[in-house]
């Protein structure tokens, strides 16, 4: 249960350090979330962050735990990097 509460944590610090970088004039680098962006910066992050939430509740559901393991490992190299795009900029 510990590994999907880390999940969701990093979906919430994924979110928040992107928003932050687009104020910081970072672009977004994902093709699937730059087509969600056309309602909105925000619109577009939220909109991939709860389809994340919803693949992984089917991943809790489908208890698929090794799946949602290397996903958090994934999300937590992408806020690390989000955070030095934050730094380059």
């Amino acid at each position: 249960m510990a590994i999907t509460h880390i999940f969701i944590y990093l979906q919430l610090l994924d979110l928040l350090t992107t928003l932050v970088g687009f104020k910081l004039g970072a672009d977004e680098a994902s093709p699937f979330i730059r087509v969600l962006m056309h309602a909105g910066p925000a619109a577009g992050v939220v909109a991939s962050k709860l389809v994340a939430l919803v693949l992984g509740g089917v991943c809790v559901y489908a208890k698929k735990s090794n799946l949602i393991r290397w996903v958090t490992y994934w999300y937590a190299g992408l806020v690390v990097w989000n955070l030095m795009v934050m730094l380059a900029t």
